[in-house]
């Protein structure tokens, strides 16, 4: 089997040990499709990266049909774009049999053959990839080779959010299981054929069918196991709060313990409370002011978990500000610089510990939001919202 790496955004990682140049981004898909076809007993081959012009891809895709390579896989180009030349390349070569598939993320995938030989285009996106790979690359390796996959492990999970899902399309979601007392629970991370971190922190899959607009939360559904159900038991649910040093608390448990796992979804403060009252996780991260007294949390529990056992633990004490571009372009020094002419705001969401706090500043200076351009945009964590700030989307947050 060879995988064809195409894309002229694309350089090696070798070329970025010092700096990724601007524009530019590793390829990192080859890599993990490798991975997986070997694991499905393929000996695989990887050219080198080839650039987005068709005349190229076509000599490429022509020599490697012609090798000892009983299946090539195609990577990018799958897409609409004007520069995604994979179908009309197969299409000239040999037939498309498929040009795109009911599943989401990887809509996009070609089958196809040249010569008799299997062709596969796979979307570039990674998590698109990952799903066309797992769902039809390699039930193709195993049917070659006269095998048949291992069945997955799965469990019933209540599921903690809803889950709204488009009718015509089968959906994969990618879940973090933990159990509490006697069932599992199942938390959705974001979705997106770009959303890469998912790939790294899912411990399960959730197949939304064809026929449904999505799931309704506290319902039971059977999601698909990605690691071991020993290290799904051992799994800490923390919803709530985005924070960083929650990346460090989980590594220095891993540390200390290395069976238990710290798995933490951003919804926050108030969405972490609210889990809490309705169990489905083992703890949350709150950092909820009171306008009132300058309290925090204390309030929102009282309200919000009246009668109920709780314990509240500072893990941390931290500064607020904003995150602005490098050297501060727009000159922003305080709150009532957001409502300057030409500054672009970033929010973050409602029910958020730092929407509070700003509208509370806000209050406190005597501002009015409808004046913030982007007060409305809003983001579910603070490195999204410094993502935001660094591609020019907005000029603070």
């Amino acid at each position: 089997m060879v995988i064809i790496p195409t894309g002229s955004e694309l350089i090696t990682l070798e070329e970025a040990v010092v700096e990724l140049p601007v524009g530019k981004t590793i390829e990192s898909n080859s890599a993990a499709l490798c991975g997986l076809a070997e694991q499905a007993g393929a000996e695989v081959e990887v050219t080198p990266i080839i650039s987005d012009e068709y005349d190229a891809i076509k000599e490429n895709l022509l020599a490697m049909v012609r090798s000892d390579a009983e299946l090539v896989i195609i990577n990018a180009g799958s897409s609409a774009g004007s520069a995604d030349y994979t179908a009309n390349i197969i299409a000239e070569l040999g037939e498309v049999l498929t040009h795109g598939i009911t599943i989401m993320p990887g809509k996009p995938t070609i089958f196809g053959k040249i010569d008799g030989k299997p062709v596969i285009g796979i979307p570039g996106y990674p998590v698109s990839a990952i799903i066309a790979m797992e769902q039809f690359v390699l039930p193709l390796l195993a049917s070659m080779q006269g095998l048949a996959l291992p069945a997955a492990e799965s469990v019933d999970a209540v599921l903690a959010r809803d889950l709204p899902s488009k009718a015509g399309i089968e959906e994969f979601r990618r879940m973090i299981v933990g159990r509490i007392g006697q069932s599992y629970i199942a938390v959705p991370l974001k979705k997106g054929a770009g959303a890469i971190t998912t790939l790294t922190r899912a411990n399960a899959m959730l197949k939304i069918a064809t026929s449904s607009e999505g799931e309704v939360a506290k319902t039971t559904s059977r999601v698909q196991l990605l690691a071991p159900k020993e290290q799904i038991d051992r799994t800490i649910l923390c919803t709530g709060s985005h924070d960083l040093s929650l990346d460090i608390w989980g590594n220095l448990l891993r540390g200390e313990n290395p069976s238990l796992v710290l798995a933490s979804s951003h919804v926050g403060s108030l969405g972490g409370i609210l889990a809490i009252r309705d169990g489905m996780c083992h703890l949350a991260g709150s950092h909820l002011l009171d306008p009132e007294d300058g309290s925090y949390n204390i309030s929102a529990l009282r309200q919000y978990l009246p009668g109920r056992a709780v314990r509240l633990i500072t893990l941390v004490h931290r500064e607020q500000g904003f995150i602005v571009a490098r050297g501060n372009p727009k000159g922003i020094a305080s709150i009532t610089d957001l409502q300057h002419d030409g500054v672009v705001f970033v929010n973050r969401q409602a029910g958020s510990g730092t929407r509070v706090l700003l509208d509370y500043e806000l209050q406190k200076n005597s501002l009015d939001a409808d004046n913030i351009s982007g007060y409305d945009q809003d983001e579910y964590t603070h490195m999204a919202v410094a993502v935001a700030v660094l591609s020019g989307k907005a000029d603070v947050g």
